[in-house]
């Protein structure tokens, strides 16, 4: 969730430090701070404010050095305040300067209690209400003057998922690292090493990149990577050429981040489909035909946006491939009785690949004899992809905006992919409907590009929903977790109150919240349920309710007094979600634009969510 940087070099870091908070601030942005090595002491700058703030405070300081650590939070244990804005020092004593560990840390620690009354006892005074403090105390009590088998083992009196870097006053050219269930790289220079939460913090900086595995501790020094396992073993991690570009995480002519991820959608569901010329299990992994063929049920795990994909995916599959499918929630999953099926294909969806909660749900899974395993997925060296079998690698390219848009939308197009190879391989899929869907497919991006073009139409609409405190959506079938979605938007960016129900439900409770103070939005596309949703719309006037339609262009909808019509341009068929989907995007970030709110930077969220 936090984001680190972290570097020892030959030159001065600060700029690289900050550039790459900067670059990760969409992880959270709660508070920052910079920790560095200046004529042998610590010395740190922290802010609640965002990381432009403290480049600031930083330049007015004239704070400079060659090793250090730097963190931008979304706060778990302790109020977003300067006081629990890392790095944390130790040992505090009376005076700052006399500090000789600093560390910073993504993650939870579960055992924190029991921790702190230890080093209490120990005579060290807690200046936070952070978790992160007692990992600094600890190792401090530990050190014996070799930061890196401190680390090591400091790390196994911790309990919980974390990822740490640490130096230390009397070593002053060496940063520690270690991971433990939450992300962490290291990027090999030239007299220079750095380590961070992703490729991206050090894009411009290099491009040669380790990823760190479970119980990893790194020794980063000047002309030296130096790499032990859980068990204190030497071991070699790969050094792979990551080219994590910065223009991808440039504005260019957006206002923001979400806005430009919702108009790159064409270009990111074109790239996810790129080379598919036909169907194939192949498109999934090696092996992926002989799994296809063993399995009888699917299960999916994902959470957020995810989720509701996996469960728009639910309808697909058991539509055309005929094949039983249970969505869960993954931070459920794990802690309920299940009753596991050897022959069922565990499909996880995340965007980052490091969600903390689905990747212990998939261990959960594969702890009770579950081993297929296949993850849709926007990082390809993500621990998700390590740890299935099978994967599938959506090419939305970096997605800032804490609301996800064209993640969801390439994970769709990658979960439909899916159901027409599961039809295929249980021999559901004649050549004539493959030819089709495909052809429905490769139409995609153009039939974005035109849902797009409705933007000055839904503006209007969003002057009006600024308004309002409270939202309905309805959608039935492939629509209702397009609904959810659509809900989901609203909420994270706008903060107004939004539900979503299947439309059929609304007699069954919801119809007594409406009145003409709460918007209800439709998603009408021309389907089978198309007559059922207009008795529901009916329903919605005749108590005086403001509906909102959004309907295919066939769908014989028309607008009216409350009845306020956006069509769509075309009927999509089984597409038709990704399509929808796209005006609901639209829809929030206007709404959240006109009530003026940040954006991207939705409060008290983050993205990639590596705790749970």
């Amino acid at each position: 969730m936090c984001g680190i940087v972290g570097a020892v070099a030959q030159r001065n870091i600060t700029p690289i430090l900050l550039e790459g908070l900067k670059r990760l601030e969409y992880r959270g942005y709660d508070s920052c701070g910079v920790a560095l090595h200046v004529d042998g002491k610590l010395q740190r700058s922290r802010s609640t404010s965002r990381v432009a703030d403290l480049e600031q405070q930083m330049a007015t300081a004239n704070l400079t050095g060659f090793t250090g650590i730097a963190h931008t939070r979304w706060a778990t244990h302790g109020a977003p305040a300067s006081h629990n804005a890392h790095p944390h020092f130790s040992p505090h004593e009376d005076q700052p300067q006399s500090a000789r560990i600093a560390l910073v840390h993504n993650g939870i620690i579960e055992n924190h209690d029991e921790l702190r009354a230890e080093l209490q006892a120990l005579g060290y005074v807690f200046q936070s209400q952070t978790d992160t403090e007692v990992i600094a105390h600890l190792v401090d009590h530990m050190y014996q003057g070799d930061l890196f088998e401190t680390v090591q083992q400091a790390v196994k009196r911790l309990t919980g998922a974390y990822a740490i870097a640490v130096f230390c006053r009397d070593e002053p050219h060496r940063v520690i690292g270690a991971r433990q269930g939450s992300p962490l790289i290291v990027g090999v220079g030239k007299g220079e090493n750095f380590v961070a939460s992703d490729a991206m913090a050090l894009a411009g900086i290099t491009d040669q990149i380790i990823y760190l595995e479970e119980g990893d501790v790194v020794d980063l020094q000047l002309q030296k990577c130096w790499v032990v396992d859980s068990a204190g073993k030497r071991v070699e991690r790969e050094v792979k050429t990551v080219h994590a570009h910065t223009g991808a995480a440039e504005l260019g002519p957006y206002r923001h981040f979400m806005q430009k991820e919702i108009f790159e959608q064409p270009r990111a569901i074109g790239d996810t489909l790129e080379g598919v010329v036909g169907i194939a299990p192949e498109l999934f992994g090696d092996g992926a035909y002989k799994i296809f063929k063993e399995v009888d049920t699917v299960l999916i795990l994902a959470c957020g946006t995810s989720y509701y994909a996996g469960l728009t995916a639910k309808y697909w599959l058991e539509s055309i491939a005929k094949i039983p499918v249970n969505v869960e929630i993954a931070s459920e999953y794990r802690y309920r009785d299940s009753v596991p099926n050897p022959r069922s294909l565990v499909v996880t969806i995340s965007q980052s690949g490091e969600t903390a909660d689905t990747l212990a749900a998939l261990k959960h899974a594969r702890a009770q004899g579950m081993l297929h395993t296949l993850t849709i997925c926007n990082v390809s060296t993500s621990a998700m992809v390590r740890e299935c079998a099978l994967a599938y690698i959506t090419r939305a390219g970096v997605e800032v905006g804490v609301a996800s848009t064209k993640a969801f939308s390439t994970q769709l197009a990658a979960l439909f992919l899916l159901t027409l190879t599961l039809a295929q391989v249980r021999g559901q899929l004649s050549e004539q409907q493959e030819a089709e869907h495909l052809k429905a497919m490769r139409h995609l991006p153009l039939a974005i590009s035109a849902v797009l073009a409705l933007e000055p139409q839904i503006i209007a609409w969003a002057e009006e929903f600024a308004r309002k405190e409270n939202a309905l959506f309805l959608g039935r079938g492939l629509h209702y977790p397009i609904a959810l979605e659509g809900a989901l938007k609203l909420k994270e960016i706008s903060y107004i109150h939004a539900e979503a129900y299947p439309a059929g439900e609304l007699k069954h409770g919801p119809l007594a919240l409406v009145t003409e103070e709460m918007p209800v939005v439709t998603i009408a596309p021309n389907d089978a349920l198309i007559e059922k949703l207009k008795s529901n719309m009916q329903e919605v006037r005749a108590r005086g309710g403001q509906l909102y339609v959004f309907a295919d262009v066939d769908s014989r909808i028309t607008s009216s007094e409350g009845v306020h019509v956006i069509r769509l341009p075309e009927h999509y068929g089984q597409l038709s979600p990704i399509l929808h989907v796209v005006s609901l995007q639209l829809l929030a970030y206007h709404t959240a634009l006109a009530r003026g709110t940040d954006v991207d930077k939705p409060r008290n969220l983050a993205k990639s969510v590596t705790v749970e």
